[in-house]
């Protein structure tokens, strides 16, 4: 059911934790499954993300994509982190089975909410950045009909 990247993520995820004074933090839910993900940015001078940490509540998918979102984005620039979608991820993780792609989703939210909390800390607008929902559960349907 799970591939062995998504139970690797899973059993040991990376970058579990929290980072104090987070250049930016986003935390995301879904109340259809009760899945909680906060994601924290340590993000330099340069716009680079030196670090990044998270912190979820949820199923095995969730922790998986929630690590897997992580190694995506690190060392990366805030505009490289922009473009790690729900699909990135999945494919990162040789797919999801199709119950689970709501997992995904929330992890690209996070990352996105995190990087709306940095742009909003320091008064810059990111290309392409929306408003975070504190809810993915808009739009899950249409997005996993996609898969």
């Amino acid at each position: 059911m799970y591939s062995e990247k998504v139970m690797d993520h899973f059993q040991n995820p990376r970058n579990v934790g929290e980072i104090e004074n987070a250049s930016g933090v986003g935390t995301v839910g879904n109340a259809k499954c009760g899945d909680i993900m906060r994601i924290y940015l340590d993000i330099d001078e340069n716009q680079i993300i030196r670090d990044v940490k998270f912190k979820t509540f949820g199923c095995g998918a969730a922790v998986a994509t929630s690590s897997m979102a992580t190694e995506l984005v690190k060392g990366k620039t805030v505009q490289e982190a922009m473009e790690v979608t729900n699909k990135a991820v999945m494919d990162a993780l040789d797919g999801l089975p199709p119950v689970k792609v709501h997992c995904s989703l929330l992890a690209e939210e996070a990352i996105h909410a995190a990087l709306w909390d940095y742009a909003e800390k320091n008064g810059i607008k990111i290309e392409g950045l929306k408003p975070p929902k504190a809810d993915i559960h808009d739009g899950e349907e249409d997005a996993a009909e996609e898969y």
